[in-house]
């Protein structure tokens, strides 16, 4: 590279504020406070509304849900902290960037497709999830549980305006996403205790045994559900955001962090918006379910609807339909602005504000679709599933890759284009595993940390045998 173009480069790094193809200087990095305000947003957020209710259709018991969710949310926490932290405040690279000297740029090309366009999909649950609560001042007919279309023009135009918002606050940047977050946070996670609250007093909680036995033993699962255990419930919550942590997502939100310690914020979202908000909106489903609208939907053996404005509006009026409003926004925020640096990654001559558009459109699309929040626990684990092993590339090349006797960035330092190491061992970890899933009818959760430490082992040995193939071939 030339020195005009290196000069040219740190311009538009630095009139974008970005930094999507180098280090985040010190002068730009942020204290914990701004991760705070967005892991609070984002995970005491639009997915809890829907999350929350979907749990109680599994049929899980008390001690299943409260216990399961408890140390499965540690989990999570610890993985963000221990290894998307750490390796972020290393190197300080958005992940598409660390991934591209790892694999080769065609590679990421690929993975930054079905990384975008899965983030895209997520963030379009969360605008159905903000134009539930839109539409019920329209008196707007709400998408069932099996819905899959669109069910009415209001509701297609709802969703339209929404994701229009959302994507225009999502290109402003990562400090305008942060800043939103801090703002909306404290509101959403008020609305989500006083749910709780009303829920208890409607449902005639007035001690813990009450509390426990609205879950009780369990039951059995709803028209289309499956029976939910603790260890659904533990790797289900500690993958949820599988992608983020131990799928190094998140690497290009803490490459802004200051030291690695900003890691915990993660636990200020995850227990309140993955304890306390999933507990309270499933209080709220439970409320709706002794209502004589939601017996006769199950007498007439369908699954009662989980659409979160009308919930929050029958708790707490107005505030509730602002909170799920608000809730959806904080989600699809971060989520559309990770698609457009995906996007940005392949098409980088354009700058992120458009690809985040681009991003925020493919997001809006999805949301006119229904099932991509009704079906929201699959949804995720599934995303989750497809992304984690390629964040293994990244943990075993830092952790071993030296004790391994491997190079770093072995694809920037070859001029390597499309690196055969990380291909086959994604493909065969999510091949073989995904497999089992299917053929043997395994909760797909299960298999999602075998498949993440399968893909770290398989690209230690491969890219042991190519690299030294590389190297002798250079000596002949």
């Amino acid at each position: 590279m030339s020195q005009a173009q290196i000069e040219n480069e740190v311009i538009t790094e630095s009139v974008s504020g970005e930094y999507e193809r180098q280090r985040v200087p010190e002068s730009s990095l942020k204290d914990w406070k701004s991760f705070l305000g967005m892991y609070a947003g984002e995970h005491a957020a639009g997915t809890e509304f829907v999350i929350g209710p979907l749990f109680l259709t599994t049929g899980v018991s008390a001690f299943d849900l409260i216990i399961g969710l408890l140390l499965g949310n540690l989990m999570a926490v610890l993985s963000w902290r221990f290894l998307t932290a750490e390796i972020g405040t290393k190197f300080r690279y958005t992940l598409y960037y660390h991934l591209e000297k790892i694999c080769g740029k065609r590679l990421v090309t690929v993975y930054n497709l079905a990384n975008g366009i899965l983030f895209c999909f997520l963030a379009g649950a969360m605008i159905t999830v903000s134009a539930t609560a839109v539409g019920v001042p329209f008196d707007m007919e709400m998408p069932k549980l099996t819905d899959t279309m669109p069910n009415s023009s209001t509701w297609v135009i709802i969703v339209l305006v929404i994701g229009a918002v959302i994507s225009v606050i999502a290109a402003k940047g990562y400090s305008t996403v942060a800043k939103a977050a801090n703002w909306m946070s404290p509101i959403i996670v008020l609305a989500f205790i006083i749910c709780g609250i009303v829920s208890l007093v409607n449902l005639d909680v007035h001690s813990f045994s009450d509390f426990w036995n609205i879950w009780g033993e369990g039951s059995e699962p709803f028209p289309g559900q499956i029976k939910y255990t603790f260890w659904h419930v533990f790797l289900w919550s500690w993958f949820a955001n599988a992608a983020m942590h131990i799928g190094m997502s998140d690497l290009s939100v803490f490459r802004f962090a200051k030291k690695a310690r900003a890691g915990w914020t993660t636990a200020a979202g995850i227990y309140i918006g993955h304890y306390i908000a999933w507990i309270a909106a499933a209080l709220l489903y439970a409320v709706y379910l002794k209502s004589p609208e939601a017996q006769a939907i199950l007498a007439s053996g369908e699954a009662p609807s989980v659409a979160p404005g009308p919930l929050a509006y029958n708790a707490i009026g107005v505030f509730g339909i602002i909170a799920v409003v608000l809730a959806g926004w904080t989600t699809a925020n971060p989520t559309i602005y990770r698609a457009g640096l995906a996007f940005q990654a392949i098409i980088p001559k354009v700058s992120t504000a458009w690809v985040t558009i681009i991003a925020g459109t493919v997001a809006t699309i999805a949301g006119l679709f229904p099932a991509f929040a009704m079906k929201l626990l699959g949804f995720v684990a599934l995303y989750g599933f497809i992304l984690a092993p390629i964040g293994a590339i990244i943990v075993f090349e830092y952790f071993f890759g030296k004790k391994f006797g491997i190079q770093s960035f072995y694809a920037e330092k070859s001029g390597t284009k499309f690196s055969q190491a990380v291909f086959w061992a994604w493909v065969i970890s999510f091949g073989v595993f995904y497999f089992i899933s299917v053929q043997f009818d395994v909760f797909l959760s299960f298999v999602t940390l075998p498949a993440w430490i399968c893909c770290g082992v398989l690209y230690l040995v491969f890219s042991k045998m190519m690299q030294k193939s590389d190297t002798d071939t250079r000596l002949r």
